[in-house]
């Protein structure tokens, strides 16, 4: 029940061969399908890299001369400058080096952050907040990300199971962000909102870990939710 063009010798689909007296097959027409299978030429990554250094470069040059004429008294192109570094740092060195190691890769992206974050505090002149603050904060995430890779690296990467992780991580690192606040503005620990949010995620935490252990609520959780 299949049209089979008029240069086709056999069915594509089940190969059987095209017998018809009335009208064989037309062997001078263009095939409507390739003959020959070709692959795409693979993107050299030199190049892709050298097209992102370009944009990003061309981008804060471009600022930091307008800069120079528009509004000199503000280091507004720094953040401009900071961004465009902060997304170098994050593309380019894992597209040259796919087999980073997990540590050196979250190393360099934790270093994005922290330049991008140290460029703002000196345009605000707020370098003591920067190492009194910012930098804890940025270590403290950069620690619960290596954390976090390496967890999921020995388990499964589940559905359920990478969920579950994250949401951990989540109210681990917002309990760790109150208590670097508290001790910069107070020097003292007083937990308030953060038990809050830790606690919403153990009580989404300890369902999916029950969900996880048991086959026949993990059976139908994924076939609820489409995982």
């Amino acid at each position: 029940g299949v049209e089979l063009d008029a240069t086709a010798t056999f069915c594509p689909l089940c190969h059987t061969q095209v017998l018809d007296p009335v009208q064989p097959p037309d062997t001078e027409a263009p095939k409507p399908f390739p003959t020959q299978r070709g692959e795409v030429a693979p993107v050299s990554k030199q190049e892709l890299a050298l097209l992102i250094t370009a944009m990003l470069a061309c981008v804060a040059v471009c600022c930091g001369i307008l800069n120079l004429f528009l509004k000199p008294e503000s280091g507004w192109s720094l953040y401009v400058i900071g961004v465009a570094a902060m997304l170098w740092l994050w593309l380019v060195p894992p597209l040259l080096a796919r087999g980073m190691h997990l540590l050196l890769r979250l190393l360099v992206d934790v270093a994005a952050v922290g330049l991008y974050v140290y460029l703002i505090a000196l345009d605000l002149n707020g370098q003591g907040w920067f190492w009194g603050l910012a930098a804890p904060i940025i270590l403290w995430g950069g620690a619960i990300l290596l954390l976090l890779g390496l967890v999921l690296r020995v388990y499964r990467r589940s559905a359920i199971t990478t969920l579950t992780i994250l949401i951990g991580s989540l109210g681990v690192f917002l309990f760790g962000v109150e208590y670097l606040i508290d001790m910069w503005l107070y020097s003292a620990w007083d937990p308030s909102w953060s038990l809050v949010v830790l606690t919403i995620c153990v009580g989404m935490v300890i369902p999916l870990i029950i969900v996880r252990r048991i086959p026949s609520l993990r059976a139908e959780a994924r076939k609820r939710f489409h995982v």
